[in-house]
């Protein structure tokens, strides 16, 4: 079993930054790619970045050159970077692991990020 806890959401101005951080935790488990996804009233869950293991990252199309994913593995910890935010940002973040076995995935509970104009 793998625990995800996420930090960092909150109420922000259009144009500016937040960090979101999610730390993994559990026993025995090998992670495969560590992400972000979100979701807000009405819309699909949506991939916003994935990081694989090897390095490899994947962004949304509607963050990408906005939004910088990173990862420390030893800690197995992922952030997400968001910068120049914009109101359609407004959503719940949720950090998504996926297992070596790339069948496995745990999800946090979310952290809600508003960006007001």
């Amino acid at each position: 079993q793998v625990q995800l806890v996420e930090s960092g959401g909150g109420l922000v101005q259009a144009g500016g930054s937040l960090r979101l951080s999610c730390k993994a935790s559990g026993s025995g488990f090998i992670v495969n790619a560590m992400a972000w996804f979100r979701g807000a009233p009405g819309k699909e869950r949506e991939l916003v970045a994935r990081m694989f293991s090897g390095g490899a990252t994947t962004y949304g199309d509607s963050v990408r050159g906005r939004f910088t994913i990173s990862r420390d593995n030893a800690a197995n910890t992922v952030s997400l970077q968001m910068s120049n935010l914009e109101r359609e940002d407004t959503a719940i973040y949720y950090c998504n692991v996926r297992l070596r076995d790339k069948s496995t995935e745990y999800w946090g509970r979310g952290t809600q990020v508003t960006v007001s104009s």
